[in-house]
């Protein structure tokens, strides 16, 4: 029986804060990938190898995380005022299913720097030192964001000395800063903590506060203490208890409902992306995943966020915002866990070190709104070519 050759698609393989992902243009893509719908979804699954039974991705370009198994889809932009669109893909590592619903902040880190390498960006938008913004739209959510990418000699500069705590080496730092960052009302149901109605066997008693807001990526936050941790635990204290993962996988389709993003509580199953769940405490001390010590007079709290059914090796950039925004609100859940200490951003602690990041909120007739909200991460190509995937 004759098979037909691999068909070859032009591709990079870029880290972008503390993740990486296979970044595409959208005409380099085959014809029935350039559009929405089941063929596309069907060679992006085949790029990353899902979905695969064993959890490693041996046969595709994924890592087997919720870090790691990303693919990227960039235009010039068709949106006045910005230079380019961005498509995110979070592609389930055990099912055949993308999760299109939200965006990866992290990742937004590298959209910049792929978009000038790539034409993307105007050439007379360039300089020939100093810093390029890329005006990116983030066609998942329909929201601006700014990119600041460092340029040396007309070219992206890559190598540096900033430090992300969750990446092994440094690199150039890039700025992003995510403009208006809710995606419609800051807090669903009007409320700046709500109280879930769950079953007795995932919280005794029945009842379980929450703050659930909208901004950069919609996140159900819980504090740590209610669940019975510490919010010091690392990626084993939770991932390796599947009973663990399990409520939390349940407490986020309750979330979920309760914000509106979805009617039955088993539509959970087909949006993993969104929302991301969370636990927050006070600033305490703890030994990072690399055995750094992080004191707690250098955090204003600890957060650890769940991603794709797993406790995070880090901290999503989306959920940052999160963080962010909540932190500046008085009422909060994520504002209380701060004791008073993020007047000026917030540092929080994760597993692997700590964040700092910046929110921009107004209250404005009785109604809270982030304006927007900055971080630095970084980015670097780690590979260019062309991918292959099998015909089906």
């Amino acid at each position: 029986m004759k098979y037909p050759p691999q068909i070859k698609i032009p591709a990079t393989y870029m880290r972008g804060g503390t993740s990486k992902g296979v970044f595409f243009k959208l005409d380099d893509l085959p014809s029935e990938a350039q559009s929405p719908g089941s063929q596309r979804d069907a060679i992006l699954l085949r790029v990353i190898g899902s979905p695969d039974p064993y959890g490693k991705h041996t046969d595709g370009m994924g890592g087997a995380t919720s870090s790691t198994s990303k693919t990227v889809i960039l235009s010039k932009s068709t949106k006045p005022g910005h230079d380019v669109d961005y498509l995110f893909g979070q592609v389930s590592i055990d099912k055949p299913f993308i999760d299109w619903s939200g965006n990866c902040g992290n990742l937004t880190a590298a959209v910049g720097a792929f978009a000038i390498e790539q034409g993307l960006v105007a050439a007379d938008r360039i300089p020939d030192h100093g810093s390029c913004t890329v005006r990116i739209w983030q066609a998942n959510i329909g929201k601006t964001i700014l990119a600041q990418v460092p340029i040396t000699d007309g070219q992206v500069q890559e190598a540096g000395d900033f430090e992300l705590d969750g990446v092994t080496f440094p690199a150039a730092e890039v700025a992003v800063t995510f403009a208006d960052p809710a995606d419609g009302a800051l807090f669903p149901t009007g409320n700046t903590v709500d109280t879930l109605t769950v079953p007795e066997h995932l919280l005794a008693g029945g009842r379980l506060q929450a703050t659930l807001i909208n901004a950069g990526i919609p996140t159900v936050f819980i504090r740590a203490e209610d669940l019975g941790y510490d919010g010091t635990e690392l990626q084993e204290a939770i991932n390796g208890d599947a009973k663990a993962l399990e409520r939390f996988e349940q407490l986020r389709a309750y979330g979920a409902l309760k914000m509106g993003l979805i009617n039955e509580l088993s539509e959970a199953a087909n949006r993993g992306h969104t929302p991301k769940i969370a636990i927050v405490a006070g600033p305490k001390s703890y030994a990072a995943s690399s055995g750094k010590v992080i004191d707690s007079e250098q955090i204003d709290l600890n957060v650890r966020a769940l991603s794709m059914g797993k406790l995070h090796h880090a901290m999503m950039g989306t959920a940052a915002v999160a963080i962010a925004v909540a932190a500046a609100i008085p009422g909060t859940l994520v504002n209380a866990a701060t004791q008073g200490r993020a007047d000026n951003g917030v540092r929080f602690g994760h597993p692997s070190g700590t964040l700092k990041v910046g929110a921009e909120v107004v209250e404005e007739e009785g109604l809270w709104q982030a304006r927007t909200v900055t971080m630095s991460r970084s980015a670097r190509v780690l590979m260019e070519g062309k991918v292959r995937v099998p015909v089906a």
